[in-house]
């Protein structure tokens, strides 16, 4: 009961005017920073740190939680409509929001990514309410074999999403790690595979210009030579009728990867340096694994949606766990969200919930007004986001053309990134020719950067010995599923030769 009073409290708190106001302009402004490639809710949390120096910490913190919040949603945005993710953690949303707008279903793409978000904030609001301070300890028990075992778990979740080439998924998947170690070595420091002595591949290859060459170049020259000039749009409508409709089917088809992806998205997000990005990836790929229907994901499935949706969502709520508790940031967002603590004066530990009572749940009573704010803003401005998609794709192309450009000098203001960006949009197209599936390549560069020094300084901390990731208590089960699940796709090829030879 004490609980529930604290939580009242830190309700009233965000609803008193200066804060609502704060929440209903950060989850809007998030919402497009969200949408737009290449900037994310890193970089606008980032910029817009300065202006709350403005108003009071508490308030302070709310605001930059609305523009993260918003963040989470917006990044569906640009996957659907242009099949560009806006970050990393919206990247596993695209292989299936994407083909359902190409459709003609981008209204159900966006209402399933919209209510999903929903209900994976509700949950992780939920737990974070409930299990603050066992779940920082719960996290605090996750060392470097845990992390490595748990990226190992999300590398076999995705094994699968190549289809049933499994040697291509597997070259894919060793190509974007091979991607991932560009750059100086995590432990000796030494310069690697720097092509011809380049200085930008110093700076490695970073995942928002895979992504927007990948997705954004990539995509829009396969969409031309597909269509050989006979260049169309998609005409989706939208009424409110079939707004209501979406958001049955939404409901209907999308519960299961909606559960996974909050489940899955908010423990993953609660362990430091692990983030929304692995946990929506993770999601997408267990909510294919136990799909009745698995061979519909990456062809426009609901569940593909609401997964990643549901977990990125839930994972940024979940990071926020170690920052508050801890004072250890859960992902790059709250990293800044932290420093902004620090120079408020607010010191993140374990007294933060007795000394600043009413500024913690102030923070957790405001979680909930944002994610309802970004909900309703969210599905109001879907016919605005529909309106896109009726462009003729000679003005969509350009358009994409752009935005990827644009999007990839922000991350860095780096020309060579944009010549990176064209590189892998015309590899990627000449990829997808030859039926090379592109998916495994991207989350390996995404996972690999936490992978790679995960297991090295497991191996150090063992002496060379990778029974570690055995022997310990949490590293073990997980290693030991992992394992499993690699397997199981080369079990299944086994079974089908052996089936003509029987005949």
């Amino acid at each position: 009961m004490e609980v529930l009073t604290f939580l009242t409290d830190g309700v009233l708190l965000a609803l008193a005017p200066t804060n609502l106001f704060l929440i209903l302009i950060g989850v809007t402004v998030g919402l497009f920073i969200g949408a737009m490639p290449g900037l994310g809710s890193v970089n606008g949390v980032a910029i817009l740190l300065p202006i709350t120096f403005l108003v009071p910490p508490a308030s302070a913190i709310i605001f930059l939680a609305a523009i993260y919040y918003g963040a989470m949603y917006g990044g569906a945005i640009s996957s659907v409509t242009l099949g560009i993710p806006g970050a990393s953690t919206a990247v596993a949303t695209t292989f299936d929001g994407r083909p359902l707008a190409l459709k003609g279903r981008a209204s159900l793409a966006l209402v399933t990514a919209a209510i999903a978000s929903f209900i994976g904030g509700t949950v992780a609001n939920i737990f974070f309410t409930l299990f603050a301070p066992l779940l920082a300890f719960l996290a605090l028990s996750f060392g470097p074999p845990e992390i490595f075992a748990l990226m190992l778990l999300a590398f076999a979740t995705f094994v699968g999403l190549g289809g049933d080439d499994i040697p291509k998924t597997i070259f894919s998947i060793c190509f974007g790690l091979v991607l991932a170690t560009v750059g100086f070595d995590t432990i000796s420091g030494e310069p690697r595979l720097v092509l011809f002595d380049i200085p930008g591949f110093l700076r490695g290859i970073g995942f928002i210009v895979l992504a927007i060459g990948v997705y954004g170049i990539g995509e829009m020259l396969w969409t031309i030579e597909q269509t050989r000039g006979e260049i169309t749009t998609t005409n989706p409508k939208m009424t409110v009728r079939g707004m209501a409709s979406d958001t049955k089917e939404a409901i209907r088809d999308g519960w299961k990867g909606t559960w996974i992806g909050s489940f899955i998205g908010f423990f993953v997000g609660i362990l430091p340096a692990a983030g929304a990005t692995p946990g929506s990836l993770m999601s997408y790929g267990v909510a294919k694994m136990v799909s009745r229907r698995s061979e519909e994901f990456g062809q426009g499935s609901v569940d593909g949606v609401a997964a990643p949706e549901a977990a990125n969502n839930s994972a940024s709520t979940g990071s926020m766990l170690p920052m508050l508790t801890l004072g250890i940031p859960g992902s790059p967002t709250t990293a800044i969200l932290l420093g902004g603590m620090v120079i408020w004066g607010l010191t993140p530990g374990p007294r933060l919930f007795v000394d600043e009572s009413e500024f913690v749940w102030g923070l957790i009573g405001s979680f909930y007004i944002s994610n309802l704010a970004a909900l309703l803003i969210n599905l109001a401005f879907i016919p605005l986001f529909i309106w896109m998609l009726r462009m003729p794709f000679t003005i969509l192309a350009p358009l994409i053309f752009v935005l990827s450009i644009v999007g990839g000098f922000a991350a860095a203001r780096s020309m060579h990134d944009i010549w990176l960006i064209v590189i892998f949009g015309i590899a990627a197209f000449f990829m997808r020719k030859f039926d090379y599936p592109l998916a495994p390549a991207v989350l390996a560069i995404v996972l690999g950067p936490i992978a790679e020094p995960t297991l090295r300084q497991s191996l150090l901390l063992s002496s060379g010995d990778p029974m570690i990731f055995l022997t310990r208590p949490i590293a073990g089960p997980i290693t030991v599923i992992a394992v499993i699940l690699i397997l199981l796709p080369a079990i299944k090829l086994l079974r089908k030769g052996r089936r003509p030879s029987e005949a």
